[in-house]
C-alpha cells in the first residue's frame, strides 16, 4: 500500500525544485515579470472566475472592432434620455416615457463585444415617426447588423455625414460571451441608471426642481 505521506513529501520535492530552478537566490524578479505572471492554465484550474461587474453603455470606440450577439434575445427597443454633458444614458419605463415625449429618444440596445472582451451596450437610435432618414442612425443601425456576423469597426465620417463601417481584414474567431442573460446585462449597466418615477433625482434635473 502507497504511504500517503511519502506521495506529499515527493510533491513538495518536486515543488522544491522546480521553484530553484526557475529563480537564483537573491535574484530580483521584478526585472522579470514572466517568473510572476500567472498562466491561464493556472487560473482556470485554481477555480478563479472572472466577475462581470461593470457594462459599459456606449457606442463601439473607434479603434475597436466589435461583434454583435446574434441572438434576437439579446436586443431590445427601450426609452432613454442621453444626458451628453455627463456621457450617461438613462433607461426609462414606458409610462414614464409617455410623460416625457421630448426628453427621451427610442433606441435599439445591442449587446457587444469587442475583442479585449470587453461586453457592453450598444445603443442605436431608431428612425424618426415622421419617416425622414437618418444616414447617421441608418449607418450605424446597419453596422450593427453586420456586427452579428463579422469583427467591424465603426468610425464617424463627418464629411460623408454617416458612419463608416470596416470588416476585419483577417479572419478572427468568434468571440466567447459570457453567461450572462441579456436582463443581467442590463440590470448592471444601468443598475444606477433607471428611472422608474417623475420623483427620479434626474427628472426633476431637467424639470429645474433640483
Amino acid at each position: 500500500m502507497t504511504n500517503p505521506k511519502s506521495n506529499l513529501a515527493a510533491d513538495v520535492d518536486s515543488v522544491t525544485d522546480r521553484i530553484e530552478t526557475a529563480s537564483a537566490p537573491g535574484e530580483d524578479l521584478f526585472n522579470d515579470l514572466s517568473k510572476l505572471r500567472l498562466s491561464q492554465d493556472f487560473i482556470e484550474t485554481a477555480g478563479v472566475k472572472k466577475l462581470l461587474m461593470t457594462v459599459p453603455v456606449r457606442k463601439p470606440n473607434p479603434q475597436d472592432f466589435s461583434r454583435v450577439h446574434p441572438d434576437p434575445a439579446y436586443r431590445m427597443e427601450f426609452a432613454v434620455i442621453d444626458l451628453k454633458d455627463d456621457r450617461e444614458l438613462y433607461v426609462l419605463t414606458p409610462t414614464i416615457a409617455a410623460a416625457l415625449p421630448g426628453e427621451c429618444i427610442p433606441v435599439t440596445l445591442y449587446t457587444a463585444i469587442n475583442r479585449q472582451g470587453v461586453v457592453y451596450l450598444w445603443p442605436v437610435r431608431l428612425p424618426t415617426s415622421d419617416g425622414k432618414v437618418n444616414e447617421w442612425y441608418r449607418s450605424l443601425a446597419a453596422g450593427a447588423e453586420r456586427a452579428m456576423t463579422r469583427w467591424v469597426r465603426v468610425r464617424a465620417n463627418m464629411s460623408l455625414g454617416a458612419y463608416e463601417i470596416t470588416e476585419a481584414a483577417s479572419t478572427i474567431p468568434d468571440p466567447t460571451w459570457p453567461e450572462h442573460s441579456f436582463q443581467e446585462l442590463l440590470r448592471i449597466g444601468f443598475r444606477d441608471r433607471l428611472v422608474n418615477s417623475l420623483d427620479h433625482p434626474l427628472i426633476k434635473r431637467l424639470l429645474g426642481q433640483a
